[in-house]
């Protein structure tokens, strides 16, 4: 099992308070784009995660303003020109392994997003379990403006799920901004919240939720993308054995035993 509260990236902003950890993307004068080098180190950092012990959910939080202005017009789109297909798929393969790595982490990830989400941003939110927002956060996924398809890094799979097939089949054609009242509207901000509230009110959430059963919370994780792909005879049979599995721990008994004494359960995460 991994330490991280004192890991030291390169290329984002890490803080570990209280098993939360807190990520800001650091370039704040050109609204946080993502470079080769931050997406391979995002990856990296979340496959780490599934073996961390001192942290139990994730925080995407905005850095001056803004969230994220996607891939850098300068030092990704302009290397993307020059490419051949066999790097041009290695690229795309390490950005869609960065989705796969927030999937399957294990941990809970709350994005807290202020102005622009867009592109690769906007995907990162998307890939995150709950998203809060401000009145002024502005949503794209931008491909098409690019001249590429809408699907990429999942979004084909995960934004229909989310928002419905109509309404992700438009955002991903057209490639227009989502307003954050259309996001919350649509089910994919759990709410909108003002600037000055955010990192607070999402902080608040990721709090409870680490003050809850964190090993079965990495269960209600897994099954939540699982389950996808599953029929429901599949699903339910899976739920039963997760279930039976999280019976085991001791976070389960020390229920019971605070409900016995009317009590509050504190959970250990065991």
């Amino acid at each position: 099992m991994n330490a991280m509260a004192k890991l030291k990236p390169k290329h984002f902003l890490w803080e570990v308070e209280g098993k939360i950890a807190k990520i800001r993307l650091d370039r704040p004068e050109r609204k946080n784009p993502l470079t080769f080098d931050s997406y391979a180190e995002l990856r990296d950092t979340f496959r780490e995660l599934v073996y961390a012990e001192d942290v139990d959910a994730v925080m995407f939080l905005p850095n001056g303003g803004n969230f994220c202005s996607g891939g850098d017009v300068h030092d990704i789109i302009g290397p993307l020109v020059k490419m051949d297909m066999k790097q041009l798929l290695a690229f795309t393969r390490m950005t869609g392994d960065f989705v796969k790595a927030m999937l399957n982490c294990g941990k809970p990830i709350i994005s807290a997003v202020d102005g622009v989400a867009v592109g690769a941003g906007a995907i990162i939110a998307m890939a995150s379990d709950i998203r809060i927002a401000t009145p002024e956060a502005k949503t794209a996924f931008l491909f098409t403006r690019v001249g590429l398809a809408g699907c990429d890094m999942g979004a084909c799979a995960i934004l229909p799920r989310i928002i419905g097939q109509g309404r992700a089949a438009e955002l991903l054609y057209t490639g227009r901004t989502m307003s954050a009242a259309e996001g919350e509207r649509w089910g994919f901000y759990n709410r909108l919240v003002e600037p000055a509230a955010l990192e607070a009110d999402a902080l608040d959430m990721a709090a409870r939720i680490v003050s809850g059963p964190t090993f079965a919370h990495g269960i209600t994780k897994t099954q939540l993308n699982q389950e996808w792909s599953m029929g429901l005879d599949q699903a339910i049979e899976a739920e039963a054995q997760a279930q039976a599995i999280c019976m085991q721990t001791g976070d389960f008994e020390r229920a019971y035993k605070a409900f016995v004494a009317k009590e509050t359960p504190v959970f250990e995460g065991d």
